[in-house]
């Protein structure tokens, strides 16, 4: 999954959302909700706001709709589907676990756009969706429950923003700070990368990395911590080191962020997806390909023997 604005959805409505989940004495039981004006029953999902990136989008219109702060899962695809304008509406979706316990305490009153949230069993869930495009993605996460993947942890890897040019840079390497555009860069994935609830931050110790993961420490209250091991500075054809650092975040089965450099992200993504048991293919070249200001989330199984990688996401800027 890559986003970003392709050709298809520049011209089409985008969406967000995910699928709601809670585990009520070992049963899945899903959060759908009753639309005022559509009067109709779907999951929830709201339209893209500029300078959002789309997890940001999903965690945003679920708190806005259902009062519930989430924090994003794996992925679970995308629906399209046409408008009764005529136009494309093309929908993204995750997976998004809350604590049973918060959502019984949890209190709502309808408004004009929900009058009714209702927790209900998937196989019920289904069959109540007025739509079959939402249908299909509650059959795509029950297909991620039956195979142990609903719980997950994440490695998001992010590359440092756009930094002035070595050519114009008096000082050491290392010292080259963010362009404007980096900043905006900075800014404009914070939020996305906050929506998957990372519990650590690393960077390289290179000014231009500590200043994109900047913004998502600030937003998450979370402190940076600087790696060498992931600068370009101590880049090692090897890459064995990188693969200890990131064999060692795996093994803690936490959600972290690593904000590195184009000749060493390959080497995370490649640690990553060895030590979830992943071959490479078309998801995971990319994920390693990270332009300016990008980043990659894979998802790994958390209750599993072996963490697995279970799915490859990356998302671009908004700017």
């Amino acid at each position: 999954m890559t986003s970003g604005m392709t050709g298809t959805e520049q011209s089409a409505v985008v969406a967000a959302g995910a699928v709601v989940w809670k585990l009520v004495d070992g049963r899945v039981r899903v959060l759908l909700v009753h639309r005022t004006q559509h009067r109709d029953v779907t999951i929830p999902k709201g339209k893209v706001d500029p300078g959002e990136t789309l997890p940001h989008t999903a965690v945003r219109e679920i708190a806005e709709e259902t009062g519930f702060d989430v924090e994003l899962g794996a992925p679970l695809g995308t629906v399209e589907y046409a408008l009764p304008n005529g136009r494309e509406k093309v929908v993204h979706y995750w997976s998004a676990e809350v604590d049973p316990g918060a959502a019984e305490r949890h209190t709502y009153e309808a408004n004009g756009e929900i009058f009714a949230l209702e927790w209900v069993p998937i196989a019920k869930a289904v069959k109540r969706l007025t739509y079959e495009h939402d249908a299909d993605v509650l059959d795509r996460f029950a297909a991620q429950v039956e195979a142990g993947h609903a719980r997950t942890f994440a490695v998001i890897v992010l590359r440092h923003g756009k930094a002035m040019a070595y050519e114009q840079w008096d000082g050491p390497d290392h010292t080259r700070p963010l362009l404007h555009r980096g900043i905006e860069q900075a800014l404009s994935v914070a939020g996305g990368i906050a929506a998957y609830g990372p519990e650590r931050l690393v960077s390289s110790t290179a000014v231009r990395c500590l200043s994109t993961i900047g913004p998502t420490a600030a937003l998450t209250g979370l402190d940076v911590k600087a790696s060498t091991t992931l600068s370009q500075d101590a880049y090692d054809g090897s890459g064995e080191r990188v693969r200890a650092a990131v064999a060692k975040r795996v093994a803690r089965r936490q959600s972290v962020v690593l904000c590195s450099h184009g000749p060493v992200i390959p080497q995370i993504i490649g640690a990553a997806a060895s030590l979830g048991g992943a071959t490479a293919d078309a998801s995971l070249r990319r994920s390693a390909a990270l332009g300016t200001g990008e980043y990659s989330v894979l998802h790994f199984a958390l209750e599993s023997e072996r963490p697995w990688l279970v799915a490859v996401e990356t998302h671009r800027p908004a700017v």
